[in-house]
């Protein structure tokens, strides 16, 4: 897919994309690989839920984070993610002095993100007399200039271009792929209750203010469903149950409940040990997924 045809990685972690694991970081070695080529794409937020999953949920966060940057759900093929791995291989390619991998280069970065560009100007002996070697690359009205240095193969941006880039990315905009939003259910809370000696109830609460509707007639209407796992001390799973929770609200109904949230409560019932159950809500109508997890003693 050419950058034409609409693919355009946006400039969303520039400064932060060189960010290096925290340490005491346990990921097995494709989990880490994912981590790393996805550097340039992933959100901070994303970044922070996957390394704060237990190992038996990080492939199903993987398979999440490719399936909402689909351009097109209904094909077998994820372009998206196809496009973004040619990108990385192109750029190993293409940029292989330098000392590191030409996807870690100034130059990789940049491709990966924005695609080939339209003109690519080389000044392998400088674009003056004693001038370090250079590239210009040209999007649109737009130029990014890279320099050699130090003479050593390793192009760097210079700050005026990655200044620039802010504005290649809203000149662009209109071509940036569709990345279904989880901010209508990011802020919705987990609790628990203990009832009896082996009964609990799991409270989760979303503001309506957060909740995403769809309009039909005068009504306000959508769908969230609830699906609950529960794991023991040894990450077994010893339940799993999925309910769901239609709401219709008229707009005068609807504006006497945005300061309040919708309470769901799920009743668990355990023998007695350390649990831990991951919850996870969607919404049908704007199809979003958030998953949360809380720790169950009994």
């Amino acid at each position: 897919m050419s950058r034409k045809g609409g693919l355009i990685f946006i400039f969303c972690s520039f400064i932060l994309s060189c960010a290096i694991l925290p340490a005491g970081r346990k990921l097995d070695p494709d989990h880490k690989e994912f981590l790393s080529k996805v550097r340039y794409i992933i959100t901070s937020q994303e970044r922070k839920t996957f390394l704060n999953l237990p190992p038996s949920e990080r492939q199903a966060f993987v398979e999440e984070f490719w399936k909402k940057r689909d351009q097109d759900p209904d094909t077998d093929v994820n372009e998206y993610r196809e496009e973004y791995y040619r990108r990385i291989d192109t750029a190993n390619r293409l940029f292989k002095e330098g000392g590191h991998s030409g996807w870690l280069q100034d130059r990789g970065r940049i491709y990966i993100l924005l695609g080939p560009p339209e003109q690519r100007e080389t000044y392998p002996r400088g674009y003056g007399f004693y001038d370090p070697p250079m590239e210009i690359w040209h999007y649109g009205f737009y130029k990014l200039i890279f320099v050699d240095f130090h003479w050593n193969g390793n192009f760097e941006l210079q700050p005026q271009s990655a200044r620039m880039l802010a504005e290649i990315n809203v000149a662009q905009m209109q071509l940036r792929p569709e990345l279904r939003s989880e901010k209508a259910l990011s802020d919705f809370s987990l609790d628990v209750k203990k009832t009896s000696e082996r009964e609990l109830i799991l409270l989760i609460s979303i503001p309506y203010k957060d909740i995403w509707f769809s309009v039909e007639g005068e009504e306000f209407k959508t769908t969230l469903e609830v699906s609950v796992e529960v794991y023991d001390a040894s990450d077994k799973m010893v339940r799993e149950e999925t309910k769901s929770f239609p709401l219709s609200l008229d707009q005068k109904e609807l504006e006497g409940q945005k300061s309040k949230d919708y309470l769901i409560e799920i009743l668990v019932q355990l023998d007695p040990g350390k649990y831990r159950a991951a919850v996870t809500l969607k919404n049908l109508t704007e199809k979003t997924r958030v998953r949360k997890n809380i720790e169950l003693i009994v």
